[in-house]
């Protein structure tokens, strides 16, 4: 798998690189406050602290046009692609490491079912404001690859999406097919075979090699 820059042409049907806003406090709480573990990746929907410095109204404003947001984060260490979901609602990644997503689009799921060959892996570099579009596939971020060597630094990365995307699944009565692959509030899910989330009951609808990114290019 060939890694390609998230500034490339190829990433234009996935999102776009938002610029202006200066993340400097925002990078910089993540990382004095918050923890990174060397084997695991955590996710925190919403941060109080994050949440209070003023670039979250920015966001709120701006990015979101006025709707109301939840600033949070995912930090670790990963290489593997897993699962791969979306929301209602764009995404806004923002590392504090360079970081590598592995997206595809959601245009290629049928009922439930992608092939992982369909994914592409886009390289981030730290500091940059990403948006990953709605229509876009996209799960736990990847560490960055170097000269062909996975970085062992890992990543710590601020989340911005819809208030109360990625809490608890809402009880709802099964209507459209999509709504057996509900995993949590906002959050359609999709996982591969060998991922502890099929284990844990998520519809498994990947199929080929679950991506590992120490193999990419």
């Amino acid at each position: 798998m060939r890694i390609k820059s998230v500034f490339s042409h190829s990433f234009e049907k996935y999102g776009k690189v938002l610029t202006g806003y200066d993340v400097t406090d925002l990078l910089k709480k993540l990382d004095d406050t918050t923890k990174k573990p060397d084997n695991a990746v955590i996710y925190e929907p919403g941060d109080a602290g994050l949440e209070s410095l003023p670039i979250a109204k920015e966001f709120s404003d701006n990015a979101y046009g006025g709707m109301p947001i939840q600033v949070g984060y995912c930090n670790g260490n990963n290489t593997k692609l897993n699962c791969l979901e979306w929301h209602r609602g764009s995404e806004l990644n923002i590392p504090s490491n360079d970081m590598v997503l592995l997206l595809a689009p959601l245009q290629s799921v049928k009922n439930g079912k992608l092939n992982t060959s369909a994914v592409e892996a886009f390289y981030v570099p730290k500091g940059t404001v990403v948006e990953v579009y709605e229509t876009t596939l996209h799960y736990a971020p990847c560490n960055a690859v170097k000269n062909g060597e996975v970085s062992k630094e890992g990543f710590r990365v601020i989340i911005v999406l819809p208030k109360d995307t990625n809490t608890e699944k809402p009880a709802i009565k099964e209507i459209d097919f999509e709504d057996k692959l509900l995993w949590a509030r906002n959050k359609w899910l999709i996982a591969h075979p060998d991922s502890s989330e099929a284990k844990a009951g998520a519809f498994v609808g990947l199929s080929g090699i679950n991506i590992d990114i120490s193999k990419a290019k």
